[in-house]
């Protein structure tokens, strides 16, 4: 794990960096990517901007979606490029960390290498597709399509030089190795393909069970595992040339309100730099730090508060953790209860919106993301408030009673609040907008960077360093880059499964389930438990989500309802060990070992499932108030 990158997931591809031809060729490169990058970052921001400002003086600017459009798909190429090259593709662990240091540098090669293997095969498909997009023209604009279909080849070409320079660092007897494993699969694959075609949809199973997880379990990033299943597939099975693929990747990134992903990774950034996490913590724990469990209450506030903004959970927690550990610790509590706590906030906090997930889930379903911005909150609140009577029933256990904790003078609370007001603003006035049609859920992050922006240059003077902005604009392509390759390695192999018709026997399996819709529910729950632990949020949920939404409104079921449910199962997952990657980023943000939190976090998991199960069967609290 890389404690780098604040990620158990994101963790180098490649043995460090290095001097000499090879060193520089990598800085000339990265520098190369990371400045255009950065400089696409800027212009959506002030495209998008212009944008809300001419739409409110009603003089529209017709053209500034479709420019937004264009550079969004270079963002994320170039983004992913960018990811390949800092390793920060997301990647399971939990496998080769039990390995040799010998062991797992050999499975650091063959995770590099597996990425290869993809980035050469779509390399010349990708070329084609730029071609093919020449025959259309941008409506406002009047451009070529190859002006923005361009961005794919120039990605694809730049993370594969950027992962064969990787490579040349290994041992040369891993790579030889390596390449000789893959090239006995791709071999032995070709030699028993015509028996394969003959077994229908077991090939799922060979494929996308078999292969895929042999993939995920070694430790190739899971975008790139898809990618390898689903070329695989077509290529042994079928004659569906690989262009398609590219055309379904694309497909899968260029739905415009995922462009709310990378611009609300940059307002969590800014809401971290200039401090307004840690002054909305600090009005909080001068409320409630005197009571009973009170610095625990604060931190399921404080996540309330900043959940969502950042685009990352580990982000949030990022934001959170560090203020308040070193309190709650002089308070008496236990390493191991302070992680399960953090990790339980950040499950409890999938829906607050704006959500990455949220934004994921209605580009790939169709569901009003107006909608879905206004029924996350009233489920957040009734986990918070079950994890809030744990908390407190745990802090009978773990206070020190030789800590006397006085209450907050009320002159200090309203020093507190008087500097809190206009971070707490913040989060209020990102959901209003999108509720009241002020923006767009995708042009209301930009208000929100205007608005921090504006508070870290007159008010919390000192947290921003225009030094800073060249890392930040590029972490924010990088996080958003290894986002968006994930949706569209996702989407292509959604797409692969639907046309071996395995949604159509999936729809027709569950939809005789016992129960009826409670039935159905309830296995829903169970499988994305499962999927959020293994698969990470957002591809179980663009690759499930087209195949059982349609399912849940057979049974009546409110499509808005059926995604808070999804949504919170899946991070109940995620944040469950052994495999729930997040888990291990709220122990490395804590600084605290994975096993302090083992036994003690799956107090507060049997709790959030109970609330999970409250809001499951009780529609309500999903749909009450749209």
């Amino acid at each position: 794990m890389s404690a780098a990158t604040g990620d158990p997931h994101l963790v180098a591809l490649n043995p460090g960096r290095s001097s000499g031809l090879i060193g520089r060729i990598e800085r000339g490169l990265r520098l190369l990517v990371e400045i255009p990058a950065a400089a696409v970052v800027v212009a959506e921001v002030v495209i998008l901007f212009l944008g809300i400002l001419a739409r409110t003086f009603h003089q529209p600017l017709i053209w500034s979606d479709e420019l937004a459009s264009i550079l969004f798909l270079w963002l994320a190429m170039l983004g992913s490029a960018i990811a390949v090259q800092r390793a920060s593709h997301m990647r399971l662990t939990f496998f080769v960390s039990f390995l040799s240091p010998r062991a797992e540098a050999w499975a650091a090669t063959l995770a590099a290498g597996g990425v290869a293997i993809f980035l050469a095969l779509i390399l010349h498909p990708t070329w084609e597709y730029m071609e093919d997009q020449s025959f259309v023209e941008t409506p406002a604009l009047g451009w070529p399509g190859t002006i923005r279909a361009a961005a794919i080849p120039v990605g694809c070409l730049i993370a594969l030089v950027s992962v064969l320079l990787s490579l040349a660092r290994h041992s040369w007897r891993d790579v030889l190795s390596v390449a000789a494993l893959y090239a006995l699969i791709a071999g032995a694959l070709y030699l028993i393909g015509p028996s394969l075609k003959g077994l229908g949809n077991w090939n799922l199973l060979i494929f996308f069970v078999g292969l895929l997880g042999l993939a995920v379990m070694a430790g190739v990033p899971i975008a790139f595992s898809f990618c390898l299943a689903t070329a695989a597939f077509l290529l042994i099975t079928t004659r569906t040339p690989l262009l398609v693929v590219v055309g379904r990747i694309d497909e899968g990134m260029s739905s415009l309100i995922l462009l709310a992903v990378p611009l609300f990774v940059l307002l969590g950034q800014l809401v971290e730099a200039t401090g307004m996490a840690r002054v909305m913590v600090a009005f909080l724990a001068s409320v409630l730090g005197h009571v009973r469990g009170g610095m625990s209450y604060v931190m399921l506030g404080a996540m309330l508060l900043v959940s969502g903004i950042s685009g990352s959970k580990t982000a949030d927690m990022a934001a959170i953790a560090p203020v308040l550990f070193p309190e709650m610790r002089k308070r008496g509590m236990k390493d191991g209860e302070l992680v399960s706590l953090l990790a339980a906030s950040g499950a409890m906090s999938e829906t607050i919106p704006p959500s990455i997930v949220l934004i994921a889930i209605a580009s790939v379903t169709g569901v009003s993301i107006a909608a879905l911005f206004t029924a996350g909150i009233l489920p957040a609140l009734v986990l918070a408030f079950v994890l809030a009577l744990v908390a407190r029933y745990r802090a009978g256990k773990e206070d020190d009673a030789s800590v006397k904790i006085e209450r907050a003078p009320m002159s200090l609370v309203a020093k507190t609040l008087w500097i809190a007001i206009p971070a707490l603003i913040l989060p209020f006035l990102i959901r209003s907008a999108v509720v009241e049609g002020v923006a767009t859920a995708t042009e209301v992050s930009t208000i929100g960077i205007a608005y921090s922006l504006v508070l870290g240059l007159l008010i919390y003077r000192g947290g921003l360093v225009w030094r800073n902005a060249l890392p930040m604009l590029v972490q924010t392509a990088s996080l958003s880059g290894a986002i968006l390759f994930i949706v569209g390695a996702a989407s292509a192999m959604a797409w692969a499964l639907a046309q071996s018709g395995f949604s159509h026997e999936l729809a027709a399996r569950m939809a005789g389930v016992p129960g009826g819709a409670n039935g159905f529910l309830l296995i829903s729950v169970i499988a994305f438990i499962v999927l959020g632990s293994v698969l990470e949020g957002i591809p179980a949920i663009v690759l499930f989500g087209p195949l059982l939404f349609p399912i849940a409104k057979q049974f009546g079921i409110h499509e808005v309802h059926y995604s808070m449910v999804v949504i919170l199962a899946m991070g109940l997952g995620l944040f469950a060990p052994p495999f729930g990657l997040c888990y291990y980023a709220a122990c490395i943000i804590g600084d605290v070992p994975p096993d302090a939190g083992m036994r003690r976090i799956w107090i507060y998991l049997a709790w959030l499932f109970l609330g999970l199960l409250l809001i499951t069967f009780i529609p309500w609290i999903s749909i009450g108030f749209l």
